[in-house]
This record gives structure tokens, C-alpha cells and sequence, in this order.
């Protein structure tokens, strides 16, 4: 019995270390200019949007298309650094959005799931109602 409680543990584990991964059906600077918007109509606080491609660029390599946006709600965050300050290392949230391979575009992000398995976390309703929250505005996003 404890063999399955350790393997389901583990495999619970795994999964949830996982990157969420959306495609878009727009390119990286349109569905990134829709997350920006969704996420300032939401109340969210944009910290930051981070090119990876232009500063590949300023140092002579290459990367596709790709940006990164820093977001958060320091009530939520904030809840979540009083239970573990750690937890302040993964947060602000961050979005990656980028062209694949095969020139689509993806999104990408950790769940709150990652990060209650990241940092043993007990504030499952704000970890879910995280969860709830990315996954609406990277569908949306996506669209």
C-alpha cells in the first residue's frame, strides 16, 4: 500500500512540474498585446514585458519571436509570501508566448499546482482560483 501512495505521490509530482502549453492562432506580438490587455482589464499589475528575441538580437544571435510578460496581483501574491516567503522567488506570474519550430505560437506558463508542489503551499482555494484565472486569460488570449 505504501509503494501506491508513493507512486501516485510521485506521479502527481511530475505532472504537476509540468509547463501548460496553449497554441494561438496569432502571431507572438498579437496574442501578446491581447494577454497585456486582458491582464490590465483584469487589475492584474504589469511589471514587465520582456523581448527574449530583441535582446538575442543585441547581442548578435538569434531567437524566434518571442516576449514574456510579468504580472501579478500583490493581494494574491502577497497572501501567498505570508504563508512562504520562498514563494516570492516564482512570482510575479509570467506568460511566455513564442514561435515554435513549426512557426506557430505557442503560450506557455506554470500553474499553481507547480507552485504548491514547489513550495508545499496551504492555500489550495488561492492556488485553484490561480489556476482558474491563467487558464482563462491564456485561452482568451489565444483566440
Amino acid at each position: 500500500m505504501s509503494k501506491l501512495v508513493f507512486i501516485l505521490a510521485l506521479a502527481v509530482g511530475l505532472f504537476a512540474n509540468d509547463i501548460i502549453l496553449k497554441s494561438s492562432n496569432k502571431s507572438v506580438e498579437a496574442t501578446m498585446n491581447k494577454l497585456q490587455n486582458i491582464v490590465s482589464k483584469k487589475g492584474f499589475t504589469v511589471f514587465a514585458v520582456v523581448d527574449h528575441q530583441a535582446g538575442a538580437t543585441k547581442v548578435r544571435m538569434k531567437l524566434p519571436p518571442s516576449k514574456e510578460i510579468i504580472f501579478g496581483n500583490p493581494k494574491m501574491g502577497t497572501m501567498l509570501m505570508q504563508e512562504k516567503m520562498e514563494v516570492g522567488l516564482d512570482l510575479p506570474i509570467r506568460i511566455l508566448v513564442f514561435e515554435d519550430k513549426e512557426l506557430n505560437t505557442k503560450i506557455a506558463y506554470r500553474d499553481g499546482a507547480w507552485l504548491n508542489a514547489e513550495h508545499n503551499l496551504t492555500s489550495q482555494k488561492l492556488l485553484n482560483k490561480m489556476d482558474f484565472i491563467l487558464d482563462n486569460i491564456t485561452t482568451e488570449a489565444g483566440r
